[in-house]
């Protein structure tokens, strides 16, 4: 079996700038396959950004400490020197950020800010470049996208801001796509629209995506693999169908219990998970969940537990994955 095209083993994100050192990412493992798209979920401040900030080396140096292994088409990222991490952002792996009204530079046309990044990368000219760049808003079906080439971002709605952002994203051919929670200030239709979007590129470039959100419904609409965060940790980790159908850990369950379905009776609450996110500059000794969960028991404050795999295939960081589920969201004998 080929080795996963990214790899992060056992990474840690610290943040020195304050007070208290505070850890955003705690010993993080994840794999993406050539070709394959993997969603990371969670609450905000469970440390998906960061993650994917790390992996481009974006996080502030002088305030952030980084521990373990970023692997990315065999290279180790951490050992890129000032050059070669200029080629490898945005050439080997590429960013969509969730705003890109302030990702795109405002003083510059979207025509111009692709055709630079276009040949910073390779030796080409500057026609050939915007050429490329009209391809691209072509490919990511911004209509009239000629005249487009030459607006500035604020002169573009949200959908379209984004559709100019993947373009830029894809301007050098990069095998990784890191997608920032791109649809979560889109209007639901326009969110649709980009998903599929995404998915269809994904086909057609053959790239590795590691796709942030909020929103179970998108995870499932793009992933393969969906890797839960919480507090800095992957939690639970498995296909995508298994953890919409078959949640093992309890903090997955509470996430798909606070959504609203067709099924909900008008008029019923949410069953929102209670309590807020542990602090990252002071995290308990044992599950950083454990505080919030309606079966933790003793053990679990008092243990930290490593991933489990369970009988439906999925992994749950989970001290009761040996309760048997018989309905999603229920365990027996809590």
């Amino acid at each position: 079996m080929a080795d996963p095209y990214l790899r992060l083993d056992q990474l840690e994100v610290t943040f020195t700038g304050g007070r208290s050192p505070v850890r955003a990412v705690n010993g993080v493992d994840l794999t993406v396959d050539s070709g394959e798209t993997v969603a990371l979920i969670g609450e905000s401040g469970s440390g998906k950004s960061v993650t994917l900030r790390a992996i481009l080396r974006l996080n502030p140096e002088k305030k952030t400490r980084i521990a373990g292994r970023i692997t990315v088409g065999g290279r180790d990222v951490m050992g890129l020197g000032s050059k070669d991490l200029a080629q490898f952002r945005g050439g080997e792996v590429a960013m969509i950020f969730q705003e890109p009204l302030l990702a795109l530079d405002p003083v510059y046309t979207l025509g111009e800010q692709i055709t630079e990044a276009i040949r910073r990368h390779e030796t080409i000219s500057k026609a050939d470049a915007r050429a490329r760049a009209l391809g691209l808003f072509e490919r990511v079906r911004i209509p009239s996208p000629e005249r487009r080439l030459d607006t500035y971002p604020h002169e573009m709605s949200g959908g379209m801001r984004q559709r100019a952002m993947i373009a830029l994203a894809l301007a050098c051919n990069p095998k990784v796509l890191l997608a920032d929670e791109p649809t979560t200030a889109l209007d639901a239709t326009v969110q649709i629209q980009i998903l599929l979007l995404l998915r269809d590129l994904q086909r057609e470039f053959g790239l590795s995506i590691i796709f942030v959100t909020h929103d179970l419904g998108a995870a499932v609409e793009v992933a393969d693999r969906i890797a839960v965060m919480y507090a800095g940790r992957i939690v639970e980790e498995g296909t995508a169908r298994d953890i919409i159908n078959t949640p093992r850990h309890p903090y997955t369950i509470g996430l798909l219990k606070s959504r609203a379905h067709g099924a909900m009776t008008k008029g019923k609450r949410l069953d929102a998970i209670a309590g807020s996110p542990p602090d990252l500059a002071n995290l308990p000794p044992g599950c950083a969940f454990a505080a919030r969960c309606p079966w933790a028991i003793d053990e679990c404050r008092r243990t930290r537990p490593e991933l489990i795999r369970t009988e439906t295939g999925t992994q749950a960081r989970c001290l009761r994955t040996d309760q048997t589920l018989t309905r999603p969201g229920e365990f027996v004998g809590a």
